[in-house]
């Protein structure tokens, strides 16, 4: 097992406990020329491991929200929102959400491997976001492995697409410790040319001494890699920081509640306020015109 096999054997053993209530987000099949395997894919990577915060308004201690807003129209329903492809002069030609879903794609349902390449052909520039590609039952795990197992005596990276999320993604397969990972990557036009960046550094090769003391230092400190060596220090700092505040009583505190979304309670207390104060204005004329009355009468 290479190196690239034992740090997923690493991961997937972190994740079979979390694997089990994690939502997949695409079902389809994954193909082989005329083999198709019911599969599903799952993100690998975690939200929230790290260290969040909201934002708060100072003064009220409320959250703050945001709105989708229209000049003149003010808050909007997202069921009212189309998608505008601008074409110039502030001019956009709108696309129904019907008309994006009538858009044909086989890629929707089925992620073929039409390509292989070696384990080191892409470069590491293309890569986006990791996934799990499992088994959608027990009768496709026979053929899961063949593919699995082709892949790594091969030492091959499978190539396809699929679309997900509204986008056809091309996509990198490859075997990851008992299963495989799909590896998202970047299109050609998506990459910037670095040579603007690069092309005042000059080609002068280094000085020979100063290049033999830097690789002697990178050969002392090579070794294999383990994710679990490095830690994220600012998220322990914050954590730390977070632990210290909450223990300290003088710490400012406020109690945020739930105000609904977008400020829409806001609207209803005014409206009661406007409501009431109408009620006031409204008993207020009366008592005036009883007492006008009785005046009268007097």
């Amino acid at each position: 097992m290479n190196k690239l096999n034992h740090i997923c054997v690493v991961k997937a053993t972190a994740s079979e406990k979390t694997m089990a209530s994690s939502r997949a987000i695409w079902k389809g099949q994954l193909r082989l020329s005329l083999v198709s395997i019911p599969v599903e894919i799952h993100a690998a990577t975690k939200s929230g491991a790290r260290v969040s915060f909201r934002q708060i308004h100072g003064p009220s201690g409320k959250r703050v929200r945001y709105q989708k807003t229209v000049p003149g129209v003010g808050p909007v329903k997202s069921e009212d929102i189309l998608k505008g492809y601008e074409l110039g002069d502030d001019e956009y030609m709108l696309i129904e959400p019907e008309e994006l879903d009538a858009i044909k794609l086989e890629t929707k349902k089925t992620l073929e491997l039409v390509q292989f390449v070696g384990n080191c052909e892409i470069p590491p520039l293309y890569f986006d976001r990791p996934y799990y590609i499992v088994p959608s039952d027990d009768l496709a795990e026979d053929a899961y492995r063949v593919v699995r197992d082709a892949l790594r005596q091969s030492e091959k990276i499978g190539l396809g697409q699929l679309t997900m999320r509204g986008k056809e993604y091309l996509c990198a397969i490859r075997p990851c410790g008992d299963g495989l990972l799909l590896e998202t990557l970047h299109y050609a036009d998506e990459i910037r040319n670095a040579d603007p960046l690069f092309s005042d550094i000059e080609d002068d090769p280094a000085d020979k001494e100063l290049l033999s003391v830097a690789t002697e230092l990178i050969d002392r400190k090579t070794k294999a890699f383990n994710a679990e060596n490095f830690e994220d220090h600012y998220d322990s700092a914050l954590r730390d920081l977070i632990d210290r505040k909450r223990k300290n009583k003088k710490t400012p505190r406020t109690k945020a509640g739930d105000d609904g979304s977008g400020g829409g309670s806001d609207n209803v207390v005014d409206l009661m306020s406007a409501l009431k104060e109408s009620l006031k204005k409204d008993g207020g004329g009366k008592k005036t015109a009883r007492s006008s009355r009785s005046k009268k009468s007097a």
